[in-house]
């Protein structure tokens, strides 16, 4: 069976078709849409492989247009707006069957020295990623054994997650919960060395667990959902280089959900207490 986190990396390597224009896959799943952070992460892809290579990203601003469809591939058109002295812009549009699904607008900056530096330390102290098991081991310690669909899953998930606090599976467990999540991760293998694979890797991993902030006061994570939850837009803004395949925590909270819509936001640390990268997210929650 192919490592998850190679097929990670493969289902990142996209395939020009012209100067400007890219396809990537879309694994055939049970989900009802392709995964967001697959389509961010694709879409980031593109617009680095229109760069000199020597400008890491900084920032990314994304809106999600239409729920993609799985098995079905994804093109990825890129417009060269700026190539400045240090900054570098690019505008991507992902389409597919004919219909734009995803805008991306990415940054690029050259790295230079500024004359200060500074950052919050973690809002709270965790324990260390190796303490903790698996998302996969707690579920199976409370059901006995994975239904098939999750049992499928989780062979195929490429990246460890493990949640700072305990999985809540009662409705005593999020009674008076506060909007909050923390959740250790890091790529089930190794990714290689280009940066932007790592950048684009960490890019379809905050989606994963970042909404969860929003529900938790709500209902507990692992029980049926009574409401369909999809995301809006989605921005990052990366601070440092990192790895991928190395722990990184995403410190997540919710501070206002209403209306339909929840706003969530995430701070990635390394190991060392290193603020990596901000991300923001708003999602849409219907009652079902």
């Amino acid at each position: 069976m192919t490592n998850p986190a190679d097929s990670l990396v493969a289902l990142l390597d996209l395939e020009r078709i012209e100067v400007d224009i890219f396809r990537g896959r879309s694994p055939q799943e049970s989900l009802q849409r392709v995964f967001g952070g697959q389509v961010a992460g694709q879409a980031l892809v593109a617009a680095g492989r229109t760069t000199d290579g020597e400008r890491p990203v900084h920032s990314l601003h994304a809106y999600f247009l239409r729920p993609g469809r799985p098995g079905v591939p994804i093109v990825y058109q890129v417009e060269r707006v700026r190539d400045g002295r240090s900054f570098t812009t690019r505008r991507v549009t992902a389409v597919q069957q004919g219909r734009t699904i995803f805008n991306l607008t990415a940054s690029f900056h050259k790295p230079e020295e500024g004359p200060f530096e500074h950052q919050l330390p973690p809002a709270r102290e965790v324990p260390h990623p190796e303490s903790l098991p698996t998302v996969t081991q707690e579920i199976r310690e409370h059901l006995g054994a994975l239904p098939e669909p999750l049992e499928r899953m989780a062979r195929r998930q490429p990246f460890d997650i493990r949640y700072a606090d305990r999985l809540r599976w009662t409705a005593e467990d999020v009674e008076d919960a506060e909007p909050r999540s923390a959740v250790w991760m890091r790529a089930v293998g190794p990714l290689g060395d280009d940066p932007l694979v790592h950048t684009c890797a960490l890019t379809y991993a905050s989606d994963m667990t970042l909404l969860d902030a929003v529900r938790l006061p709500v209902e507990p994570l692992w029980e049926p959902r009574n409401f369909d939850m999809a995301s809006l837009d989605h921005a990052m803004w990366f601070h440092r280089p990192f790895r991928a395949d190395e722990w990184f925590l995403y410190d997540q909270e919710s501070p206002v959900a209403t209306g339909g819509r929840g706003l969530a936001r995430g701070r990635i640390y390394d190991l060392r207490g290193r603020l990596l990268v901000s991300v923001v997210q708003e999602g849409l929650f219907r009652a079902l």
